[in-house]
């Protein structure tokens, strides 16, 4: 079992110790996207939702979140981020979310940016489910990566 690094020799959760590693610049995007019917999105797009500005409510909330992922997610490690960035784009019946999170340290930023971007997505449903409760998250999930011991990755599916 030691070679899984974040179970210790008998079996236990850890947290991965990274006091050793090299310090990198290090930068993650991930995505998602919520469907609905159009008039909920033309709602949106038109600031009438009841709850007010649906996509500045969920940008802030993605960055919140980000800047939260420790206490979230049992094994991440606190990170001083130094740049968390949530994005919409307009789709026939979807907004589609994009955040990217950077830092320079020891560990990666996957898992903020994933946090950033379901939070956001989470953001548009409560701030738009007076309009519509059927609206669908799909597709969450890491796009990029930069920096650190394993390099650059890129998702092979484009959406």
């Amino acid at each position: 079992m030691s070679d899984l690094t974040h179970l210790g020799e008998s079996g236990e959760a850890r947290m991965v110790d990274v006091g050793a590693k090299a310090e990198t610049v290090r930068k993650a995007v991930a995505g998602g996207r919520i469907t609905m019917k159009p008039e909920t999105l033309a709602a949106i797009r038109a600031g009438d939702a009841p709850k007010g500005d649906v996509l500045g409510t969920a940008r802030i909330a993605g960055i919140m979140a980000a800047k939260k992922t420790a206490d979230l997610i049992p094994l991440c490690h606190p990170l001083g981020l130094e740049s968390v960035e949530v994005q919409f784009d307009f789709e026939d019946c979807a907004i589609r979310v994009t955040a990217t999170a950077a830092l320079t340290g020891k560990t990666g930023v996957e898992m903020e940016a994933m946090v950033a971007a379901s939070t956001a997505l989470l953001t548009i449903y409560d701030m738009a489910k007076a309009l519509e409760k059927g609206m669908v998250i799909e597709g969450v999930r890491l796009l990029e990566k930069t920096g650190g011991k394993s390099g650059h990755w890129r998702a092979e599916i484009a959406d």
